[in-house]
Parts: C-alpha cells; structure tokens; sequence
C-alpha cells in the first residue's frame, strides 16, 4: 500500500478519544491567515461558529475547525478550543485583544455507547494539545469513535464507520486533503456502487432498499428517524479566497453523495468546511476548478477509508 499524502503544510490534526464512552472529537487548527468557507446539506446539521464562515461574515480567517460526537452537547468541546488557542496567541486581533475563531459541527453518536459520555470543553483542549501535522490516526478515534453506517434500523443494526482520511496533489503543486467522519442514516457504498457498510443483516451488510422501504404503505416498524451526520473539513495549500473557499466546499459535498446512499436527507445534517492556506495569486476560473475537483474525489475516499479503517 502506497504512503498517504499528508495534508499540506501547517496544518495540525488532533484527537481526543472516550473508547469508553464510544465518543470523541476532533481538531483541525490552520495556519496563520487560513481563509475558510461551509457547505450544508440534510435537515439536521448541529453546529457552531458556521455563519462566521459563511459567506456573509465580515471576517475571512478561522483558526480551526472542531469536530465532536455528543450531538449538540458536544458543541461543548469548541469552547476548549478557544482556552487553547487564547493560550497559544491565536487568534483574531481585536482592541481588547485575540478572538480565535473556531467553527465546529456534531455528529449523533448517543446511542453508540454511554449517552452521558460527550465531549466537553476539556476534550476539545486535549485534542488542541494533541494536534500534530502529517497524516493522522483514522478508525475508531476522535470523532469517529462512535461512528455507524446504514442506521434506517437503528445503531445495533448499523455497520460501524469511524474517521477517514485522503489526499491528492493537483497540477499547480498544491494538495487537498479531506478528513472525514460517517455517520450517515444510509449505506456507504464504493465506486463501483457496493455496499462497503450498511444496515446489517446476519452480521453482515446488505443492500437495503431504501426507496421501497420509505414508500411502502407500513413503514418499517424498527425505521430510526432519529439525527445521523456525515462531517468534512477539506484542507487545501490553494490560494483561495472567502468566496472560493465556499464554492469549494460546495464542490466537496459531492463527494458525499458519490460514497453515501441516500444522501442530504431530512434526518442527516451533513456538513463540509473548507480552510485554504495558500499565499500567491488568486486563482483562475479553471484553477479553482480542478481544486473543486480534488476536493469532491478525496472527500469520497475519506468517507470510505473511514468504513475500511474501522473494520
């Protein structure tokens, strides 16, 4: 097996991990001046600081991007991670000193272990202090402790997912990378349209009839209807700017819809952040292009490396 691409340089990934629990979260802190930019897709998104990269907000910088279990209580950890990054003299400056500005996005993992575990302000310092760059830890960590696949009937009968990783370098030189946690009401399924993870049946997956299980006239009796979320944070050495940053973003959500069936449903909350480090230039119409490009290809391999590194 070829050595991934580690993600492009500055940026620093870090986990906190309750395998306890089965929850966690994690980190990705830019570097200094990282533009960044947000995609949402699905009825059920659970975030923090995501109009501050919208593409309204008065700002274009974010200094890092958490990621938690713990459904909305683990918001939580994002407030450790403004301890963190105040300590450390990151942020953005203001006549009363540095604001570091943190977005964040949960996923419903509740059910997976001790519904009182989540993470909190704590967890999300730790995983600042455990920020390292190169390729990180994927499987059961951080925030993909507690991840599922195919969960229509219910956590015990999904397929465990977990924290995924990819990378490529496009023509310019420049890298972009996609880590990613699935926890998605669907399957996860390859490119070639199998089922890598699903709602499991005799202890293996199976490819569930979603359409004929959600128009049937006597719904499943076992159906969950309850939150599911597949989050993103793409990493790129690109020149982009705030606007870029979003249509990126945008771009990359494909890749969810390539890995995931169905996707972007009214009980997913699916949601992809985008940080761009690169100094230079702007780009062009067709350099921003093949950055769109990269970004929706690694995001889907993130999301199938989540399922194969849990396994």
């Amino acid at each position: 097996m070829s050595e991934l691409l580690a993600p492009p340089a500055g940026f620093r990934i870090g986990h906190w991990t309750d395998a306890v629990g089965r929850t966690g979260c994690t980190v990705v802190i830019a570097p200094e001046g990282a533009r960044g930019g947000v995609d949402l897709g699905g009825g059920g998104p659970g975030t923090r600081g995501r109009v501050v990269v919208g593409r309204f907000a008065g700002t274009d910088r974010v200094n890092a991007v958490m990621l938690a279990g713990g459904s909305a209580f683990g918001l939580a950890a994002a407030d450790g991670a403004m301890m963190w990054l105040e300590e450390h003299e990151i942020g953005f400056p203001t006549p009363a000193g540095l604001v570091p500005i943190v977005s964040g996005a949960v996923i419903f993992d509740l059910p997976a272990g001790d519904p009182s575990a989540r993470p909190t302000a704590e967890s999300g310092y730790a995983a600042c202090d455990a920020a390292r760059e190169g390729v990180p830890d994927r499987g059961k960590v951080g925030v993909g402790t507690g991840a599922g696949a195919g969960q229509i009937l219910g956590r015990e009968n999904a397929s465990e997912s977990g924290f995924g990783y990819s990378a490529a370098r496009g023509g310019l030189g420049d890298v972009v990378a996609a880590i990613a946690v699935a926890n998605p009401f669907g399957d996860i399924v390859g490119a070639d349209g199998s089922v890598l993870a699903g709602a499991r049946s005799e202890g293996a997956p199976r490819a569930f009839d979603y359409v004929a299980a959600l128009t049937a006239e006597d719904l499943p009796p076992e159906l969950d209807t309850r939150q599911h979320t597949t989050l993103v944070c793409v990493m790129t050495s690109a020149s982009l700017d705030k606007a870029q940053c979003g249509r990126v973003a945008r771009a990359a959500s494909a890749g969810i819809a390539r890995a995931i069936e169905p996707v972007f449903t009214d009980v997913d909350g699916d949601t992809v952040f985008c940080l761009a480090s690169g100094v230079g230039k702007p780009l062009s119409m067709f350099e921003v292009m093949q950055v769109q490009t990269l970004a929706a290809r690694v995001t889907a391999e993130a999301i199938r490396d989540a399922v194969s590194n849990a396994q």
